[in-house]
Protein backbone atom coordinates (compact mmCIF):
# COMPACT_ATOMS: atom_id res chain seq x y z
CA UNK A 1 0.00 0.00 0.00
CA UNK A 2 1.08 3.54 -0.63
CA UNK A 3 2.47 5.50 2.33
CA UNK A 4 0.97 8.69 0.84
CA UNK A 5 -2.42 8.02 2.44
CA UNK A 6 -3.19 7.79 6.20
CA UNK A 7 -3.39 4.41 7.89
CA UNK A 8 -6.13 3.22 10.24
CA UNK A 9 -5.46 0.05 12.26
CA UNK A 10 -8.29 -2.04 13.75
CA UNK A 11 -7.32 -3.90 16.94
CA UNK A 12 -9.09 -5.85 19.65
CA UNK A 13 -9.12 -9.22 21.38
CA UNK A 14 -10.26 -12.32 19.43
CA UNK A 15 -13.83 -12.61 18.10
CA UNK A 16 -15.07 -9.06 18.75
CA UNK A 17 -15.86 -8.42 15.07
CA UNK A 18 -12.69 -6.78 13.68
CA UNK A 19 -12.89 -8.53 10.31
CA UNK A 20 -16.59 -7.67 9.98
CA UNK A 21 -15.78 -4.00 10.66
CA UNK A 22 -12.83 -4.14 8.23
CA UNK A 23 -15.08 -5.54 5.50
CA UNK A 24 -17.72 -2.91 6.29
CA UNK A 25 -15.27 -0.01 6.05
CA UNK A 26 -13.52 -1.23 2.89
CA UNK A 27 -16.73 -2.41 1.21
CA UNK A 28 -15.33 -5.82 0.27
CA UNK A 29 -15.03 -9.33 1.69
CA UNK A 30 -11.28 -9.22 2.13
CA UNK A 31 -11.13 -10.84 5.58
CA UNK A 32 -12.66 -14.19 6.51
CA UNK A 33 -15.52 -13.79 8.98
CA UNK A 34 -16.87 -16.50 11.28
CA UNK A 35 -18.02 -17.34 14.78
CA UNK A 36 -14.79 -19.10 15.72
CA UNK A 37 -12.19 -17.04 17.56
CA UNK A 38 -8.73 -16.53 16.13
CA UNK A 39 -9.67 -16.76 12.44
CA UNK A 40 -7.61 -13.71 11.41
CA UNK A 41 -3.91 -14.12 12.24
CA UNK A 42 -1.89 -12.01 9.79
CA UNK A 43 -2.27 -8.33 8.91
CA UNK A 44 -4.87 -7.77 6.17
CA UNK A 45 -4.70 -4.51 4.18
CA UNK A 46 -7.41 -2.64 2.27
CA UNK A 47 -8.26 0.88 1.11
CA UNK A 48 -11.36 2.90 1.90
CA UNK A 49 -12.87 6.36 1.44
CA UNK A 50 -15.11 8.36 3.75
CA UNK A 51 -16.45 11.83 3.04
CA UNK A 52 -13.88 12.31 0.28
CA UNK A 53 -10.99 11.21 2.49
CA UNK A 54 -9.04 8.18 1.28
CA UNK A 55 -7.13 5.97 3.74
CA UNK A 56 -5.63 2.53 4.26
CA UNK A 57 -7.23 0.06 6.70
CA UNK A 58 -5.36 -2.77 8.42
CA UNK A 59 -7.18 -5.66 10.09
CA UNK A 60 -5.05 -7.35 12.76
CA UNK A 61 -5.41 -10.72 14.46
CA UNK A 62 -7.09 -10.98 17.84
CA UNK A 63 -4.65 -9.67 20.48
CA UNK A 64 -4.14 -11.12 23.94
CA UNK A 65 -1.31 -9.03 25.37
CA UNK A 66 0.15 -11.47 27.90
CA UNK A 67 -0.48 -14.75 26.07
CA UNK A 68 2.94 -16.36 25.56
CA UNK A 69 1.78 -19.18 23.28
CA UNK A 70 3.50 -19.12 19.87
CA UNK A 71 0.61 -18.11 17.59
CA UNK A 72 -0.87 -15.42 19.92
CA UNK A 73 2.64 -14.05 20.43
CA UNK A 74 3.20 -13.80 16.68
CA UNK A 75 -0.20 -12.13 16.21
CA UNK A 76 0.78 -9.48 18.77
CA UNK A 77 4.08 -8.97 16.95
CA UNK A 78 2.25 -8.50 13.62
CA UNK A 79 -0.13 -6.00 15.26
CA UNK A 80 2.79 -4.04 16.71
CA UNK A 81 4.27 -3.68 13.21
CA UNK A 82 0.99 -2.19 12.03
CA UNK A 83 0.50 0.08 15.04
CA UNK A 84 3.90 1.75 14.55
CA UNK A 85 2.70 3.25 11.27
CA UNK A 86 -0.88 3.99 12.33
CA UNK A 87 -2.35 7.49 11.99
CA UNK A 88 -5.45 6.45 13.92
CA UNK A 89 -6.35 3.30 15.88
CA UNK A 90 -9.83 1.79 16.18
CA UNK A 91 -9.98 -0.29 19.38
CA UNK A 92 -12.95 -2.65 18.99
CA UNK A 93 -14.64 -4.31 21.95
CA UNK A 94 -17.69 -6.57 22.31
CA UNK A 95 -20.58 -4.49 23.68
CA UNK A 96 -22.51 -7.58 24.75
CA UNK A 97 -19.71 -8.78 27.03
CA UNK A 98 -18.22 -7.33 30.18
CA UNK A 99 -14.85 -5.59 30.10
CA UNK A 100 -12.16 -8.27 30.33
CA UNK A 101 -8.61 -8.19 31.60
CA UNK A 102 -7.46 -8.50 27.98
CA UNK A 103 -9.46 -5.36 27.09
CA UNK A 104 -7.79 -3.44 29.94
CA UNK A 105 -4.31 -4.65 29.03
CA UNK A 106 -4.80 -3.71 25.38
CA UNK A 107 -6.24 -0.27 26.28
CA UNK A 108 -3.18 0.41 28.44
CA UNK A 109 -0.84 -0.65 25.64
CA UNK A 110 -2.60 1.60 23.12
CA UNK A 111 -2.58 4.65 25.39
CA UNK A 112 1.18 4.28 25.82
CA UNK A 113 1.63 4.63 22.04
CA UNK A 114 0.48 8.25 22.17
CA UNK A 115 -1.57 7.90 18.96
CA UNK A 116 -5.23 8.91 18.39
CA UNK A 117 -7.52 6.07 19.51
CA UNK A 118 -11.27 5.66 19.03
CA UNK A 119 -13.07 3.01 21.08
CA UNK A 120 -15.77 1.25 19.03
CA UNK A 121 -18.24 -0.76 21.11
CA UNK A 122 -19.49 -3.41 18.69
CA UNK A 123 -22.74 -5.41 18.48
CA UNK A 124 -24.89 -2.45 19.58
CA UNK A 125 -27.62 -2.97 17.00
CA UNK A 126 -30.56 -1.23 18.69
CA UNK A 127 -31.28 1.77 20.93
CA UNK A 128 -32.12 -0.63 23.75
CA UNK A 129 -28.50 -1.73 23.79
CA UNK A 130 -27.05 1.82 23.76
CA UNK A 131 -26.80 1.76 27.55
CA UNK A 132 -24.26 -1.06 27.32
CA UNK A 133 -21.76 1.47 25.97
CA UNK A 134 -21.43 3.47 29.19
CA UNK A 135 -19.34 0.99 31.16
CA UNK A 136 -16.64 1.03 28.46
CA UNK A 137 -15.71 4.62 29.36
CA UNK A 138 -13.92 2.85 32.23
CA UNK A 139 -11.14 1.88 29.78
CA UNK A 140 -9.97 5.50 29.87
CA UNK A 141 -10.46 6.31 26.17
CA UNK A 142 -12.38 9.54 25.59
CA UNK A 143 -13.88 8.86 22.14
CA UNK A 144 -16.41 6.02 22.49
CA UNK A 145 -18.77 5.02 19.66
CA UNK A 146 -21.56 2.40 19.76
CA UNK A 147 -21.55 0.51 16.45
CA UNK A 148 -22.86 -2.60 14.75
CA UNK A 149 -20.25 -3.70 12.25
CA UNK A 150 -22.61 -6.34 10.87
CA UNK A 151 -25.47 -3.91 10.17
CA UNK A 152 -23.41 -0.75 9.58
CA UNK A 153 -25.05 1.14 12.47
CA UNK A 154 -22.87 3.94 13.91
CA UNK A 155 -19.96 3.27 11.54
CA UNK A 156 -20.30 6.63 9.75
CA UNK A 157 -20.10 8.53 13.06
CA UNK A 158 -17.02 6.51 13.99
CA UNK A 159 -15.35 7.28 10.65
CA UNK A 160 -16.21 10.99 10.97
CA UNK A 161 -13.97 11.05 14.06
CA UNK A 162 -11.30 8.72 12.68
CA UNK A 163 -10.81 10.69 9.44
CA UNK A 164 -11.40 14.26 10.62
CA UNK A 165 -7.70 15.17 10.37
CA UNK A 166 -7.14 13.38 7.03
CA UNK A 167 -6.79 15.45 3.87
CA UNK A 168 -9.82 15.44 1.59
CA UNK A 169 -9.50 14.74 -2.13
CA UNK A 170 -5.72 15.11 -2.34
CA UNK A 171 -4.64 11.52 -2.93
CA UNK A 172 -5.68 11.28 -6.60
CA UNK A 173 -3.81 14.52 -7.36
CA UNK A 174 -0.69 13.79 -5.34
CA UNK A 175 -0.24 10.13 -6.24
CA UNK A 176 0.93 9.31 -9.76
CA UNK A 177 -0.86 6.37 -11.38
CA UNK A 178 0.53 3.15 -9.95
CA UNK A 179 2.12 0.75 -12.43
CA UNK A 180 -0.07 -2.17 -13.40
CA UNK A 181 0.90 -4.77 -10.82
CA UNK A 182 1.55 -8.42 -11.53
CA UNK A 183 -0.57 -10.44 -9.10
CA UNK A 184 1.30 -13.51 -7.90
CA UNK A 185 -0.49 -16.15 -5.78
CA UNK A 186 1.70 -18.46 -3.67
CA UNK A 187 -0.11 -21.80 -3.34
CA UNK A 188 0.60 -25.24 -1.92
CA UNK A 189 -0.12 -27.66 0.87
CA UNK A 190 0.02 -26.45 4.49
CA UNK A 191 3.49 -25.91 5.92
CA UNK A 192 5.52 -26.07 2.70
CA UNK A 193 6.95 -22.58 3.31
CA UNK A 194 4.52 -20.21 1.56
CA UNK A 195 4.64 -17.53 4.25
CA UNK A 196 8.43 -17.83 4.53
CA UNK A 197 8.69 -17.24 0.77
CA UNK A 198 6.41 -14.20 1.01
CA UNK A 199 8.65 -12.72 3.69
CA UNK A 200 11.76 -13.50 1.63
CA UNK A 201 10.31 -11.86 -1.48
CA UNK A 202 9.07 -8.74 0.32
CA UNK A 203 11.98 -8.32 2.70
CA UNK A 204 9.84 -8.01 5.81
CA UNK A 205 7.94 -10.19 8.25
CA UNK A 206 4.59 -9.67 6.57
CA UNK A 207 3.13 -13.11 7.36
CA UNK A 208 3.33 -15.27 10.47
CA UNK A 209 5.73 -18.18 10.00
CA UNK A 210 5.66 -21.23 12.22
CA UNK A 211 6.18 -25.01 12.07
CA UNK A 212 2.47 -25.40 12.84
CA UNK A 213 0.57 -26.46 9.71
CA UNK A 214 -2.31 -24.17 8.78
CA UNK A 215 -0.95 -21.00 10.41
CA UNK A 216 -2.07 -18.81 7.48
CA UNK A 217 -5.86 -18.62 7.13
CA UNK A 218 -6.54 -15.34 5.37
CA UNK A 219 -4.82 -14.55 2.10
CA UNK A 220 -2.06 -12.06 2.89
CA UNK A 221 -0.79 -9.74 0.18
CA UNK A 222 2.12 -7.34 -0.17
CA UNK A 223 3.24 -5.11 -3.04
CA UNK A 224 6.93 -4.86 -3.99
CA UNK A 225 8.53 -2.69 -6.67
CA UNK A 226 11.41 -4.53 -8.34
CA UNK A 227 13.29 -2.90 -11.21
CA UNK A 228 10.34 -0.66 -12.01
CA UNK A 229 7.70 -3.41 -11.96
CA UNK A 230 5.14 -3.83 -9.17
CA UNK A 231 4.63 -7.37 -7.94
CA UNK A 232 1.65 -8.05 -5.66
CA UNK A 233 2.38 -11.27 -3.79
CA UNK A 234 -0.55 -13.15 -2.24
CA UNK A 235 0.22 -15.79 0.40
CA UNK A 236 -2.79 -18.09 0.35
CA UNK A 237 -3.89 -20.52 3.03
CA UNK A 238 -2.58 -24.06 2.70
CA UNK A 239 -5.03 -26.12 0.64
CA UNK A 240 -6.05 -29.43 2.19
CA UNK A 241 -8.10 -32.31 0.82
CA UNK A 242 -11.81 -31.70 1.35
CA UNK A 243 -12.02 -34.46 3.93
CA UNK A 244 -9.22 -32.85 5.95
CA UNK A 245 -10.84 -29.43 6.41
CA UNK A 246 -12.29 -29.82 9.88
CA UNK A 247 -13.52 -26.36 10.84
CA UNK A 248 -15.26 -23.47 9.11
CA UNK A 249 -12.16 -21.26 9.09
CA UNK A 250 -10.14 -23.83 7.16
CA UNK A 251 -12.96 -24.46 4.70
CA UNK A 252 -13.32 -20.72 4.05
CA UNK A 253 -9.53 -20.50 3.64
CA UNK A 254 -9.67 -23.05 0.84
CA UNK A 255 -12.48 -21.15 -0.89
CA UNK A 256 -10.54 -17.87 -0.61
CA UNK A 257 -7.30 -19.49 -1.78
CA UNK A 258 -8.96 -20.87 -4.91
CA UNK A 259 -10.54 -17.47 -5.52
CA UNK A 260 -7.13 -15.79 -5.37
CA UNK A 261 -5.73 -18.37 -7.79
CA UNK A 262 -8.41 -17.34 -10.29
CA UNK A 263 -7.62 -13.65 -9.76
CA UNK A 264 -3.83 -14.03 -10.03
CA UNK A 265 -1.74 -13.46 -13.16
CA UNK A 266 1.01 -15.87 -12.07
CA UNK A 267 0.92 -18.76 -9.61
CA UNK A 268 3.89 -20.08 -7.63
CA UNK A 269 3.23 -23.72 -6.77
CA UNK A 270 5.35 -24.65 -3.77
CA UNK A 271 6.57 -28.19 -3.14
CA UNK A 272 8.50 -29.51 -0.15
CA UNK A 273 11.73 -31.13 -1.38
CA UNK A 274 12.04 -33.15 1.83
CA UNK A 275 8.64 -34.77 1.30
CA UNK A 276 8.71 -35.13 -2.47
CA UNK A 277 5.66 -34.88 -4.71
CA UNK A 278 2.42 -36.11 -3.13
CA UNK A 279 -1.06 -36.60 -4.56
CA UNK A 280 -2.41 -33.38 -3.05
CA UNK A 281 0.31 -31.39 -4.89
CA UNK A 282 -1.12 -32.66 -8.18
CA UNK A 283 -4.64 -31.65 -7.15
CA UNK A 284 -3.52 -28.14 -6.21
CA UNK A 285 -1.55 -27.76 -9.44
CA UNK A 286 -4.70 -28.74 -11.29
CA UNK A 287 -6.56 -25.78 -9.75
CA UNK A 288 -4.04 -23.37 -11.27
CA UNK A 289 -3.88 -25.19 -14.62
CA UNK A 290 -7.67 -25.38 -14.96
CA UNK A 291 -7.85 -21.67 -14.19
CA UNK A 292 -5.46 -20.96 -17.07
CA UNK A 293 -2.89 -19.32 -14.81
CA UNK A 294 0.76 -18.89 -15.74
CA UNK A 295 2.68 -21.12 -13.35
CA UNK A 296 6.12 -21.67 -11.84
CA UNK A 297 6.93 -24.76 -9.76
CA UNK A 298 9.04 -23.84 -6.71
CA UNK A 299 10.82 -26.70 -4.96
CA UNK A 300 11.39 -25.35 -1.46
CA UNK A 301 13.77 -26.57 1.28
CA UNK A 302 16.27 -27.81 -1.32
CA UNK A 303 19.07 -26.81 1.09
CA UNK A 304 17.88 -29.59 3.44
CA UNK A 305 18.45 -32.30 0.85
CA UNK A 306 21.65 -34.28 1.24
CA UNK A 307 23.97 -34.32 -1.72
CA UNK A 308 22.47 -31.46 -3.75
CA UNK A 309 24.20 -32.58 -6.93
CA UNK A 310 23.15 -31.66 -10.42
CA UNK A 311 22.16 -35.26 -11.07
CA UNK A 312 19.92 -35.36 -8.02
CA UNK A 313 18.28 -32.12 -9.09
CA UNK A 314 17.69 -33.55 -12.58
CA UNK A 315 16.16 -36.69 -11.08
CA UNK A 316 13.84 -34.64 -8.87
CA UNK A 317 12.83 -32.47 -11.82
CA UNK A 318 12.07 -35.55 -13.92
CA UNK A 319 9.88 -36.91 -11.13
CA UNK A 320 7.93 -33.64 -11.14
CA UNK A 321 7.52 -33.86 -14.91
CA UNK A 322 6.27 -37.43 -14.58
CA UNK A 323 3.72 -36.50 -11.89
CA UNK A 324 2.65 -33.21 -13.49
CA UNK A 325 2.38 -34.23 -17.14
CA UNK A 326 -0.15 -31.45 -17.73
CA UNK A 327 2.39 -28.85 -16.52
CA UNK A 328 5.06 -29.53 -19.11
CA UNK A 329 5.14 -25.78 -19.86
CA UNK A 330 5.96 -24.73 -16.27
CA UNK A 331 9.56 -23.83 -15.35
CA UNK A 332 10.95 -25.41 -12.16
CA UNK A 333 13.01 -23.47 -9.61
CA UNK A 334 14.92 -25.00 -6.69
CA UNK A 335 15.20 -22.67 -3.70
CA UNK A 336 15.29 -22.19 0.04
CA UNK A 337 12.76 -19.63 1.26
CA UNK A 338 14.38 -19.67 4.71
CA UNK A 339 17.93 -18.86 3.57
CA UNK A 340 16.91 -16.92 0.46
CA UNK A 341 18.92 -19.15 -1.89
CA UNK A 342 17.37 -19.06 -5.37
CA UNK A 343 14.62 -16.59 -4.37
CA UNK A 344 16.12 -13.63 -6.22
CA UNK A 345 15.77 -15.25 -9.64
CA UNK A 346 12.00 -15.52 -9.19
CA UNK A 347 11.33 -11.86 -10.07
CA UNK A 348 12.79 -12.19 -13.56
CA UNK A 349 11.05 -15.51 -14.14
CA UNK A 350 7.68 -14.21 -12.92
CA UNK A 351 7.95 -11.29 -15.33
CA UNK A 352 8.90 -13.67 -18.15
CA UNK A 353 5.93 -16.01 -17.69
CA UNK A 354 3.59 -13.03 -17.18
CA UNK A 355 4.77 -11.52 -20.47
CA UNK A 356 4.29 -14.90 -22.17
CA UNK A 357 0.75 -15.22 -20.86
CA UNK A 358 0.03 -11.64 -22.01
CA UNK A 359 1.58 -12.01 -25.47
CA UNK A 360 -0.51 -11.35 -28.57
CA UNK A 361 0.43 -12.79 -31.94
CA UNK A 362 -0.91 -11.04 -35.04
CA UNK A 363 -3.03 -12.97 -37.51
CA UNK A 364 -0.39 -12.32 -40.15
CA UNK A 365 2.31 -13.97 -38.04
CA UNK A 366 0.00 -16.90 -37.32
CA UNK A 367 -0.79 -17.34 -41.03
CA UNK A 368 2.91 -17.50 -41.86
CA UNK A 369 3.30 -20.00 -39.04
CA UNK A 370 0.47 -22.18 -40.44
CA UNK A 371 2.01 -22.13 -43.93
CA UNK A 372 5.16 -23.80 -42.59
CA UNK A 373 3.31 -26.50 -40.64
CA UNK A 374 3.40 -30.12 -41.71
CA UNK A 375 -0.02 -31.10 -40.46
CA UNK A 376 -1.54 -34.24 -41.99
CA UNK A 377 -4.59 -34.70 -39.74
CA UNK A 378 -6.60 -32.03 -41.57
CA UNK A 379 -6.14 -28.77 -43.42
CA UNK A 380 -5.74 -25.66 -41.26
CA UNK A 381 -6.90 -22.54 -43.11
CA UNK A 382 -5.79 -20.01 -40.50
CA UNK A 383 -5.44 -19.30 -36.77
CA UNK A 384 -6.44 -16.18 -34.86
CA UNK A 385 -5.78 -15.22 -31.26
CA UNK A 386 -8.86 -13.99 -29.41
CA UNK A 387 -7.63 -13.51 -25.84
CA UNK A 388 -4.68 -13.55 -23.44
CA UNK A 389 -3.95 -14.91 -19.96
CA UNK A 390 -4.04 -17.63 -21.06
CA UNK A 391 -3.24 -17.16 -24.76
CA UNK A 392 -6.31 -18.54 -26.55
CA UNK A 393 -6.60 -19.27 -30.26
CA UNK A 394 -9.32 -20.19 -32.73
CA UNK A 395 -8.10 -22.79 -35.28
CA UNK A 396 -10.15 -22.80 -38.50
CA UNK A 397 -9.98 -26.18 -40.25
CA UNK A 398 -11.67 -27.93 -43.18
CA UNK A 399 -13.64 -30.33 -40.95
CA UNK A 400 -14.78 -31.04 -37.43
CA UNK A 401 -14.81 -32.07 -34.66
CA UNK A 402 -12.10 -30.80 -32.29
CA UNK A 403 -8.51 -31.83 -32.90
CA UNK A 404 -7.41 -35.14 -31.42
CA UNK A 405 -5.42 -34.69 -28.21
CA UNK A 406 -2.16 -35.80 -29.83
CA UNK A 407 -2.63 -33.41 -32.77
CA UNK A 408 -3.54 -30.55 -30.44
CA UNK A 409 -0.40 -31.23 -28.40
CA UNK A 410 1.70 -31.20 -31.60
CA UNK A 411 0.22 -27.84 -32.61
CA UNK A 412 0.75 -26.35 -29.13
CA UNK A 413 4.37 -27.57 -29.05
CA UNK A 414 5.02 -26.00 -32.46
CA UNK A 415 3.51 -22.70 -31.24
CA UNK A 416 5.76 -22.76 -28.16
CA UNK A 417 8.78 -23.46 -30.35
CA UNK A 418 7.90 -20.55 -32.61
CA UNK A 419 6.52 -17.94 -30.20
CA UNK A 420 7.77 -18.94 -26.74
CA UNK A 421 4.84 -18.94 -24.30
CA UNK A 422 6.97 -20.20 -21.41
CA UNK A 423 5.09 -20.97 -18.20
CA UNK A 424 1.57 -20.53 -19.54
CA UNK A 425 -1.08 -22.93 -20.82
CA UNK A 426 -2.29 -22.42 -24.41
CA UNK A 427 -5.96 -22.93 -25.25
CA UNK A 428 -7.12 -24.00 -28.72
CA UNK A 429 -10.66 -23.92 -30.07
CA UNK A 430 -11.25 -25.79 -33.33
CA UNK A 431 -13.78 -24.31 -35.76
CA UNK A 432 -14.86 -26.11 -38.92
CA UNK A 433 -14.92 -23.98 -42.07
CA UNK A 434 -16.69 -26.23 -44.56
CA UNK A 435 -16.91 -24.75 -48.04
CA UNK A 436 -20.10 -25.36 -50.00
CA UNK A 437 -19.59 -26.62 -53.54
Amino acid sequence: MSNAIPTVVVVGRPNVGKSTLFNRITGQRRSIVGDESGITRDRIHGTAEHDGRRFEVIDTGGIVVHDHEYIPGQILRQAEFALKGADHIIFLVDGRAEITGSDRDLALMLKRLGKPVSLAVNKIDSQIRDGLTNEFFGLGIADVFPVSAEHGIGVDALLDRVTETFARGEAPVEDPPAPAGIKVAIIGRPNVGKSTLLNALTGEERAIVSPIAGTTRDSVDQAVIHQGTEYIFIDTAGIRRKGKTRDMAEKMSVVMARRHIRMAHVVLLMLDATEGVVTLDTTIAGYAHEGGRALIVCVNKWDEMKGQSGQKKNEFEQKIRDEFKFLDYAPIVFLSAETGAGVGKLFKLIREVYDSASRRITTGELNRFVANLHFEERKIYYITQHSIRPPSFAVFTDKGPALHFSHERYLVNQMRKKFGFIGTPILLQTKSKNRKK
